[in-house]
Formats: C-alpha cells, structure tokens, sequence
C-alpha cells in the first residue's frame, strides 16, 4: 500500500470509529442508551443497528451516535468523500485493513506535536502536482530503511 495512502484512510477510520467512547449514565437498560432516546435523524442513520441496539456495549452505542450526529452535520460533497473512501475500505484485503489499524494505533500513541507535524507533511504532499507526487512515491519505493528516516527528519517548505 502506499504512504500516501494511508492518512485518508486513518482519518476514515477515525470518523467512522468516533474516537474513545464516553461513559453514559442512567440512559436505557444496563447503562446503555435507549433507541427512542435517539433523535429521529440519528435513528435513520443509525437504521441497520436498530435490531441489536439494545444488546450492544453502551461504549459502542455513545460512539455509533456521535458517528451519526457527525454524519448529520456533514454537507453533502463531505458525505460523497466519504462513502468512497469507506467503498476503498471496503475492497481491502482483512491483511491490509490491519496494517492501516495498527499505523493509525500507532499513530495515536504519537505526542501531539509529532501527530501535527504528520499532518502538515501530508497537507503538503496533497499540494503537490500529480507528477510531483508520484516522483516522490517511486523514490520513496527505492529507498532503503535508513535514507528513508533521513528523508523523515527533513524539514519541509511551507506553500500555500
């Protein structure tokens, strides 16, 4: 797979996944949240999970509906990226979709001054011409492990 590759589809991940869910108190059975406790527009997004709403962790209830109240605010050119990406996701292999998770774990445990700086790099990259980009893909294949730590540490020019 390549790096460029990657980010968009942590930050899929992340969207989907919804981050570290919170605990919610005294909401539906066992802790959980009740399904008519759902708005009507969370309800219609969250449609495929009504038949075992109620036997699901309240961790993964909270974190389906931020999911789903984030997917509400989303325009619809937002929405369309990200239906594409989750059909790329979709297509890859079991082996695959655990490499990207284990980058995106790793990349959390990361300080967040070293996640920023990710960030930034891969903003920069996306500014690139194609051509450029591409050139920088195939040098990248040829680089052994240490050149390419060394390419890392380099600072990058700030283009807007």
């Amino acid at each position: 797979m390549r790096h460029a590759e990657i980010l968009p589809r942590l930050l899929l991940a992340v969207l989907l996944l919804g981050g570290v869910a919170g605990a919610w108190a005294d909401e539906g059975s066992a802790g959980g949240l009740a399904w008519d406790r759902l708005s009507p527009a969370e309800q219609r997004v969250l449609a495929p999970f009504h038949e075992r709403w109620a036997r699901m962790p309240p961790e993964r209830q909270a974190r389906l509906q931020r999911g789903a109240d984030r997917w509400l605010r989303m325009t619809p050119e937002q929405r369309r990226r990200v239906r594409a990406r989750f059909r790329r996701w979709k297509k890859l292999s079991p082996a695959q979709r655990a490499r990207i998770r284990k980058r995106y774990l790793r990349f959390l445990s990361l300080p967040p001054e070293k996640r920023r700086l990710i960030r930034e790099r891969y903003r920069w990259f996306k500014r690139l011409p194609p051509a450029r980009r591409r050139a920088l893909r195939e040098r990248w294949r040829r680089m052994t492990p240490r050149e390419r730590r060394r390419f890392l540490r380099q600072p990058r020019p700030h283009r807007r």
